[in-house]
């Protein structure tokens, strides 16, 4: 298995039982970049111009010197790589709500874009600091093979705690919602998002799996990750919205 992301732990004991033991130590005087490989991921903000928001490339991303915003730091307190998004902000032509987000890239700067065959997965370990009403932190988006925009999963936290996946019953739309875990809001917790086989959806949340089957009318489509904040709510509020913040992040194909 070939991993593509360095992974980051926190010194938190909470964190110790859930997930290996740290590569290194995050450091909070640096950006995201000098914490997380960010070699295999470019940036979506909720700014920049109506339809079109900005997006930071890999190369400015990495590094203890790279790039960090209100939208996209490192906590001071703890090193976490966090993610802001108002509910006010700049969205792609598909959708009616702003996101802090990041999208898998291959190393040479190329969009990533795997097959569902093999073994794909995103581990994450996160809080979820403020939300709204919800917010994705984690999906499995089409890539080419077809004109749907639309993810194959996307895993939701909501302001109740609940932790949802939302299935997609197939690339035209409609979504199937799935409730997989529970957490209080400010709580650590951890998520594994996998592809095995070309057909099966292996979610793991706080150590708990379950399985889904992937709809045939997937099987043209091309895929890649997304990890961050992507806020569920809309209005014309800068100072409500969804901020995520990440202890650590990998993503490995086999």
């Amino acid at each position: 298995m070939r991993v593509r992301a360095l992974l980051v732990l926190l010194a938190v004991p909470a964190l110790a039982a859930a997930v290996a033991a740290p590569a290194q130590a995050a450091d909070p005087g640096v950006a995201p970049g000098g914490n997380f490989d960010l070699g295999i991921w470019q940036l979506q903000e909720p700014v920049g111009s109506p339809g079109s928001p900005t997006t930071i490339s890999s190369s400015r991303l990495k590094g203890a010197n790279g790039f960090q915003d209100s939208y996209f730091y490192t906590d001071k307190r703890d090193g976490a790589m966090t993610f802001w998004a108002p509910e006010k902000g700049v969205t792609t032509p598909n959708s009616n709500y702003a996101r802090s987000e990041l999208r898998e890239m291959n190393r040479d700067g190329s969009a990533a874009n795997w097959s569902l065959s093999g073994s794909h997965k995103l581990n994450a370990t996160l809080r979820v600091v403020s939300v709204t009403k919800n917010v994705c932190v984690g999906q499995v988006h089409l890539g080419s093979g077809g004109s749907s925009t639309k993810p194959l999963l996307e895993l939701y936290y909501h302001s109740n705690g609940d932790i949802v996946l939302g299935t997609e019953n197939s690339p035209d739309g409609g979504q199937t919602p799935h409730t997989v875990g529970h957490v209080s809001i400010g709580k650590t917790w951890t998520y594994t998002i996998g592809i095995s086989g070309g057909n099966t959806i292996d979610l793991t949340v706080n150590g708990s799996t379950t399985h889904y089957g992937i709809p045939s009318s997937f099987k043209q489509y091309k895929q890649y990750f997304k990890a961050g904040s992507y806020n569920q709510s809309s209005s014309s509020s800068t100072t409500n919205g969804a901020r995520v913040a990440f202890y650590g992040l990998t993503v490995s194909h086999g």
